[in-house]
């Protein structure tokens, strides 16, 4: 009888395997295609770039750090990017909050001028393990109170942070048009088309996972419509137009997103009325369904990159870190 139990069992794997197989095969990545999904140079230029210095994370692995020194017994806030991009998208963001808050501004793994490896993580959760080692890193005394600011897929990871085993680290969040998940209700087909997914990949992917194997997790995933602007330009460098399976996974909520959601703790957040990846109205209904913690702010005349270096939500964001 045991026999024949693992018999079954061991077919089934091997026709989800082959099935899973088939479906990864056949959804392959096609590279950048050069079309605009967002207008990049929103965040791209006309800012003087901060400095950078070096860390080393638990794996001996080192990133890009901006760091700028609030005021006596200020918060520490830590600036996730969004997807494609870097740091350095919240150059204005993070000279204006170091007026009420130590602002650290990492260039997360896989992201960057020059990442050990561009698109990919080691395993789902290790960019939570990384930000823990930043904070371990830069919290200057002792009980100062952490706040993580994330846009975008950024956003995404705070939310998924919340509902981690280091949620208890974080004591405000600051979300600005976070991505919560594909078929989230404020979220735009494809992200307004600044994403491509792969989706027979994925679904492939998912089921090798649900049976333990994970040898093919590093497989891209997600490719991002950057514009062909910013890829021939002096900045193109600093692109990352796709991600791995378990750095897309890992860099956004859980499937089961509301539960995320519903572990954060007191919040701001903040979307364009003009976002093209997301439906900002869409937030606050959404999120108050499970948690009474946030506080919602719609933004007229504010695009989906915009909103990370604009004076209206940079001055909400300090008043938001100041008031205790």
């Amino acid at each position: 009888m045991v026999l024949k139990v693992l018999t079954i069992i061991g077919i089934s794997v091997v026709i989800t395997g082959a099935i899973a197989l088939g479906l990864i095969l056949s959804d392959r990545p096609k590279g950048p295609s050069g079309a605009a999904g967002l207008d990049f140079d929103r965040i791209t230029g006309g800012v003087a770039p901060l400095p950078v210095a070096t860390a080393r994370l638990r794996d001996g692995s080192t990133t890009l750090v901006r760091h700028l020194t609030g005021p006596e017994g200020a918060p520490l806030v830590v600036l996730v990017h969004g997807s494609g991009w870097d740091g350095g998208q919240f150059d204005a963001m993070a000279a204006g909050l170091s007026r009420v808050a130590d602002v650290l501004v990492p260039d997360l793994r896989g992201h960057g001028a020059a990442p050990d490896r561009r698109g990919d993580v080691d395993y789902i959760g290790q960019m939570e393990d990384d930000l823990v080692d930043l904070l371990t890193l830069y919290i200057r005394y002792e009980n100062q109170k952490v706040v993580l600011l994330g846009h975008s897929s950024g956003g995404g990871l705070v939310i998924r942070f919340a509902n981690g085993a280091y949620g208890p680290m974080m004591d405000r969040a600051v979300l600005l048009a976070p991505f919560v998940q594909y078929d989230a209700p404020m979220t735009r087909k494809n992200s307004g088309g600044w994403a491509r997914p792969l989706m027979r990949r994925i679904v492939g992917l998912s089921m090798l996972n649900g049976v333990g194997i994970h040898a093919l997790d590093h497989l891209v995933a997600m490719e991002f419509n950057m514009p062909q602007l910013v890829l021939d330009g002096p900045q193109g460098h600093r692109a990352t137009t796709a991600y791995s399976w378990r750095l897309n996974q890992g860099y956004a909520p859980r499937r089961d997103w509301q539960a995320d959601v519903a572990a954060l703790p007191d919040f701001l957040l903040i979307a364009g009325a003009e976002d093209e990846a997301f439906v900002a109205e869409g937030y606050a209904p959404a999120f108050s369904a499970v948690t009474d913690r946030g506080r919602y702010e719609v933004l007229p005349g504010i695009g989906h990159l915009d909103v990370v270096n604009d004076p209206q939500v940079i001055a909400r964001v300090a008043g938001f870190l100041a008031d205790e």
